[in-house]
């Protein structure tokens, strides 16, 4: 069984991954959701410095233009 191309990785990849969700979703759906409000607390400060620097700069160019 060969696999020519990156494609055909990707689709057996995302395949297996589909299967496997759908296999252990109901074994594992308390655990999920008991742990999803700490995974967003989890998230929260990363988006925060990984999406804090897009800004800067622009608040101090828009105050030297004003009248």
């Amino acid at each position: 069984m060969s696999f020519p191309s990156k494609r055909a990785w990707l689709l057996a990849t995302l395949s297996a991954a589909l299967v496997v969700a759908y296999l252990l979703y109901p074994e594992h759906r308390p655990h999920f959701f008991g742990l999803l409000p700490y995974a967003f607390l989890f998230v929260c400060p990363l988006l925060h410095f990984f999406h804090g620097g897009h800004h800067r700069g622009q608040h101090h160019q828009m105050e030297e233009h004003r009248p």
